[in-house]
């Protein structure tokens, strides 16, 4: 595989890393262990100096010289530490941003095929992957380099015999030991991978959707099956620890020999008296310290190993996202009618609906019902121009949907989904998602009109107040109602909303959708166009045209009520 083609070389570009940043890490480490093996190489000196019993003032600046490496290593380990994460967090911030930024302007289906779960742990913990190998590899390794260049270059000036070996037993340290903790990891790392976003899907589920599944009686179905994904994530790191241990025996093996050797070479050259004590003691101890850069790479190797199999599930979303998605060129101010003819919708490789015509003059109120994964939602994204229809063709102002300019389309269509993200924010900047400039009365009437006007009284600093946790700050009918109030407060002329009821009272629920469906029921202004998708569709409502989806293979009308 080429090298720029390689997944982890490709997701590294994410990280935006400075060199500037990477030279000051790696040179703070050097600092770092070169203070520990310069601080070895002068104790060896001083020890055997000693043994000589010279005058105190020989030694007086050998002895200050120990006590300043000493402290100098300690003050560049820190600074080290600082540069380095400081490296890593700008990193993993930039690929967020970045990650971010494709998926918001490249193919939605990208992101929306996606469970919440496995989104999250691929932009969480796959992106921390990624940035541990700043931390654990890039750093270390280079680190490591230097420092085994000095190292046998140190031991060569006293014995070449014995600085070939320290090199020899080097590579064993830092090339043969890592490459076989890689190999031993690779495969369990990477079905722990899998059964890692496997348990991030099935916890994030059994969490959002607590109430429901509790009702249904499949909470401890969910629940369990989050417990089981864990416990396979955690048995698949397990068996890579057996393989691993073996190749972390080979570091303290490869430094034994090497200080045995040099032992074996010193006591040979300084029995004709060769060699002397000093260069005796700096033969023996310096391969000590030289070791202590290449104990780290068997973890850097597995750090690596993991990165490799993170950057192939960042890079998998984000090639699907950057597939070409042709942009038009027209200019649309949100006038007009939206109109489906022959509209046929579903995910790419999925089910597809029935063909669903529909006309959406202003002020039409149109309510689709049917039973789950007949393909509402899935509706009501290709309407919003977030999936292309599998055939058939929407139009805005009589306009082909897909040939409008991408940032007119949702100024006048807005798509508002079930799940919906509330920010760990106010109450006030969660409704100005949709409108940057919504005004503090503004956000007070939407919210009333939408019946949280008694939460509103209880929240000590009104709209104001801090929503600590985001969506764990308020309960499943006020999240609700947050999201409705917010979808009233855009400046979208069609609505397309997904069950905006849920998780209301019957009661609630019912007259909620009274007021959407009604014209004339002063929810929504008279000429705002309305969509809504719904399993709790009342009796009686004033909807121009009830959709019923059945199945991917019926789609039926029904006449108004």
């Amino acid at each position: 595989m080429h090298v720029r083609n390689d997944p982890l070389v490709r997701a590294m570009r994410l990280l935006e890393l400075r060199p500037r940043r990477v030279v000051s890490s790696v040179a703070a480490g050097v600092a770092t262990l070169g203070s520990a093996l310069a601080l070895a190489v002068l104790s060896a000196w001083l020890i055997t100096r000693a043994w000589q019993m010279p005058p105190v003032l020989d030694l007086t600046v050998a002895v200050v010289a120990v006590r300043a490496l000493g402290i100098s290593r300690g003050v560049f380990r820190y600074l080290e530490r600082l540069s380095t994460h400081d490296t890593a967090l700008r990193g993993t911030t930039s690929a967020r941003t970045r990650i971010y930024r494709l998926l918001a302007d490249g193919d939605p289906a990208a992101s929306s095929g996606l469970r919440r779960g496995d989104l999250l742990a691929r932009t969480g913990a796959d992106v921390d992957a990624l940035g541990d190998v700043v931390v654990r590899a890039v750093i270390p390794m280079a680190v490591a380099a230097v420092l085994s260049v000095a190292a046998v270059g140190v031991l060569a000036v006293v014995s070449l015999p014995a600085a070939l070996i320290l090199a020899a037993a080097l590579v064993v340290s830092g090339v043969v030991a890592p490459a076989l903790s890689a190999r031993a990891a690779r495969l369990a790392e990477d079905e722990s991978a899998r059964a890692r976003a496997l348990f991030s899907e099935a916890s994030v589920t059994a969490l959002d959707c607590a109430a429901e599944l509790r009702v249904a009686g499949h909470l401890d179905t969910a629940t369990e099956r989050a417990r089981k994904a864990e416990a396979d994530a955690v048995r698949d790191l397990d068996r890579a620890a057996p393989r691993h241990a073996f190749a972390s025996a080979a570091t303290p093996l490869a430094i034994g020999v090497s200080v045995i050797a040099s032992l074996l070479i010193g006591l040979e050259l300084y029995a004709p008296g060769t060699m002397s004590p000093m260069a005796l003691g700096i033969l023996v101890l310096t391969p000590l310290s030289a070791f202590e850069a290449t104990g780290a790479l068997s973890e850097a190797a597995i750090a690596l190993s993991r990165a490799r199999i993170a950057s192939r599930r960042i890079l998998s979303v984000l090639d699907a996202a950057e597939t070409h998605v042709p942009e038009g060129t027209n200019a649309w101010d949100g006038s007009g009618a939206v109109r489906a003819h022959g509209l046929r919708c579903g995910w790419p490789g999925g089910k597809v609906t029935e063909e669903v015509d529909l006309d959406l003059p202003p002020g039409r109120r149109v309510a689709v019902v049917g039973s789950s994964g007949a393909g509402k939602t899935t509706l009501l994204m290709t309407l919003a121009g977030l999936l292309p229809p599998t055939s058939g063709h929407v139009t805005a102002g009589g306009t082909d949907l897909l040939a409008l300019r991408p940032e007119d389309v949702p100024r006048g269509i807005g798509f508002f989904a079930e799940d919906a993200h509330l920010f760990e924010t106010s109450v006030l900047e969660n409704l100005r998602v949709v409108r940057g400039d919504v005004m503090e009365g503004e956000a007070e009437a939407a919210l009333i009109a939408v019946g949280a006007g008694e939460w509103l009284e209880s929240l000590p600093e009104g709209v104001h107040t801090y929503l600590e946790g985001g969506t764990r700050a308020v309960s499943g009918g006020q999240r609700r109602r947050l999201l409705l109030a917010r979808a009233l407060l855009s400046p979208a002329r069609v609505l397309l909303l997904d069950e905006p009821t849920e998780h209301m009272d019957s009661a609630a629920g019912e007259s909620m959708l009274r007021g959407l469906l009604d014209r004339a029921g002063g929810l929504l202004a008279a000429d705002r166009t309305v969509v809504v998708v719904t399993h709790q569709l009342p009796g009686t409502t004033e909807a121009d045209q009830v959709i019923r989806l059945e199945s991917a293979e019926r789609n039926n009308p029904l006449p108004t009520s």
